[in-house]
């Protein structure tokens, strides 16, 4: 089954196939907004905990945490993704929106450093998700694949044979 547009390669009006049913799309957007949700209470709050001694080490964090982000928009939407461009836009309003919600948190302040640290984490993971396969493979990797019936899994190992001895030990 393909689908117009299903491909971050494809260029509109041709096909490319469809990782996954349609319906279950709200589900995969689940962990872009759950992350969201602790990007803005981790904003919400006086004190961060950061190593002592280490400079910037918060604009790390910013194009880390912001670069997963724009991973996961990338990638939310069933089975077709985010036009890069899109999902870095995205990403970046964000940014903007976390540093004007912590100019509201006493002890915390607006810095267009990290506002830049957040869109640079966004560009270049849309880009590696965009053009590396194995960085998109490991971002699609499903946790749980139907196996054939009767193959062990991790959680119900193939039982050892068991021999049975009338024989007491004295």
């Amino acid at each position: 089954m393909t689908h117009p547009r299903s491909s971050l390669l494809c260029p509109p009006g041709t096909a490319a196939p469809v990782s996954g049913p349609e319906r279950g799309t709200a589900w995969r957007w689940l962990f872009p907004c759950a992350l969201a949700v602790m990007i803005v209470l981790a904003s919400g709050r006086s004190q961060i905990a950061a190593p002592p001694g280490i400079p910037s080490v918060d604009k790390l964090g910013h194009f880390l945490v912001f670069g997963l982000l724009a991973s996961l928009v990338v990638r939310s939407p069933g089975g077709r993704v985010v036009w890069p461009l899109c999902a870095v836009t995205l990403v970046s309003f964000f940014g903007i929106s976390d540093e004007f919600h912590q100019s509201f948190t006493p002890g915390r302040s607006v810095e267009f450093t990290d506002w830049v640290a957040d869109t640079l984490g966004a560009a270049l993971a849309v880009t590696l998700y965009a053009n590396w396969g194995a960085y998109r493979r490991v971002l699609e990797w499903r946790l749980a694949t139907p196996r054939p019936v009767g193959e062990p899994t991790a959680l119900a190992p193939a039982a050892a044979p068991v021999s049975v001895s009338n024989d007491i030990p004295a």
